[in-house]
């Protein structure tokens, strides 16, 4: 007399996971050994209906304690498209070591009718028994993980204390060999520098905008922020010290900057940000006082505004601060200072290099005896980047009237209108030979 077959078929997913990357490109690996026991177990019960899904839900590499992993993800997928009956693994803590996240995944399993075994410790989570086993095992499985995290804390400290560097992000001005910091020197003088002009300018709004236009990147790449120079400005790694939760101690690695120039910029930071935010201010002049318009002629001025403890500077057209500002009209009301200031910039700069400006500058300086021939003239104007970065604020704003002859602002965009001659004139005392420094 034949069995009766089962009258449904339960469709098993098996997961895998390993915390650490070690031993994966083996051939037989420890998400083989899960995979092939869990395949054995539902093998034994093919007479219950049980069958092995070709899907493959593994996470090599990823901790227990998140359920941030693509192989889990994958398999809630599934479960929530009705495509799972049961879940099988080898150890319960393959699945997850935090009873916390283990319970909203045990939610999600009611929720969708689903079945959750483990191979090696047998039980069945529809059953009271099943869920009291389980949640022994996750409470043990969540205590060693927390003890193992207060021996990893522990051990940070003790060589913290040491000056040891114990890995992560690699600060700027620093390279890491054998375990260690070590000085990059290329990166290392950027850094003093930074330090240096923060003492000069007191401002780290000034020094931002000139780092950024000379086309300074920090460690990752990017263009600095007033954020990165606070952060950079307080690490006291940068005095060959090792910082925990606080605390300093010496450190193995070599400082980058002395006690006097940190003792400096200290100095400057524990003044009020609004006391040094106007003081910036004072030293920020206008670049485009009297030199930008709307494309109705209408002049736009510098104005500013304060929210809190912050303030903002505008170009604001003067029919609206006479309550001229027709309804309907195309005229630009506000704009932020710093966007178009940036903004005209950058077309100058391009501008200076196109052929035909470099031609007309050639012939306004025909009579310069510095300039031999109009490839002096290109290699100035090639240099415009240097010149300009080099200059203070209002160094910049007396430039930009030699400049500049009219700012026109469209529904289009900007247009700037270049003065040749004024681009000369800047040329002329690029290329002037420098009086020689007197012998002391």
């Amino acid at each position: 007399m034949r069995d009766t077959p089962p009258t449904r078929r339960l469709r098993c997913a098996i997961y895998t996971r390993k915390s650490s990357e070690e031993g994966l490109d083996m051939e037989f690996n420890s998400l083989d050994a899960q995979r092939e026991s869990c395949e054995a177990y539902i093998a034994s019960q093919r007479s219950e209906g049980w069958a092995c899904m070709r899907e493959n839900y593994n996470d090599g590499g990823f901790s227990g304690g998140t359920l941030d992993r693509p192989g889990l993800k994958m398999l809630l997928e599934d479960i929530e498209a009705g495509l799972v009956d049961v879940i099988v693994v080898y150890k319960i803590d393959r699945l997850s070591r935090s009873l916390m996240d283990f319970a909203k995944l045990v939610e999600v399993f009611d929720r969708n009718n689903v079945t959750f075994v483990s191979v090696t410790q047998a039980f069945n989570t529809t059953t009271s028994m099943g869920r009291l086993t389980l949640n022994i095992l996750l409470s043990f499985a969540q205590f060693e993980r927390e003890v193992t995290g207060e021996r990893i804390r522990d051990k940070v400290a003790a060589s913290r204390a040491k000056g040891m560097w114990m890995g992560g992000f690699v600060p700027m001005g620093y390279d890491v060999a054998g375990r260690k910091l070590v000085i990059n020197e290329a990166e290392a003088a950027t850094v003093r520098h930074m330090f240096q002009r923060f003492v000069e300018l007191g401002s780290a709004t000034l020094l931002t905008r000139e780092l950024v236009a000379k086309g300074t990147l920090n460690k990752r790449g990017k263009q600095i922020d007033k954020g990165f120079l606070y952060k950079l400005f307080r690490n006291r790694l940068y005095l060959g010290e090792a910082v925990h939760k606080g605390t300093s101690y010496p450190g193995e690695h070599q400082g980058i900057i002395e006690p006097q120039l940190w003792d400096q910029v200290h100095a400057i930071l524990q003044e009020s940000p609004r006391q040094r935010a106007a003081n910036t201010r004072t030293r920020v002049p206008a670049l485009l006082k009297g030199l930008i318009f709307t494309d109705r002629g209408i002049a736009m001025t510098p104005t500013f505004t304060k929210k809190g403890s912050r303030h903002y500077r505008y170009y604001t057209s003067m029919d609206a601060i006479r309550n001229r500002a027709c309804e309907g009209r195309d005229a630009f009301v506000r704009l932020n200072a710093g966007l178009v200031e940036n903004a005209v910039v950058q077309q100058i700069r391009v501008l200076v290099r196109t052929p035909e400006v470099a031609a007309k500058v050639a012939v306004v300086l025909q009579d310069c005896a510095s300039i031999s021939n109009d490839n002096d003239v290109v290699a100035a104007l090639s240099d415009f980047d240097g010149l300009w970065t080099s200059l203070f604020p209002a160094e910049q704003a007396r430039i930009a009237r030699l400049l500049i002859d009219r700012v026109i602002v469209s529904q289009q965009g900007l247009t700037v209108d270049l003065r040749t001659d004024g681009l000369s004139s800047v040329i002329r005392d690029m290329l002037a030979p420098r009086p020689k420094e007197k012998a002391a």
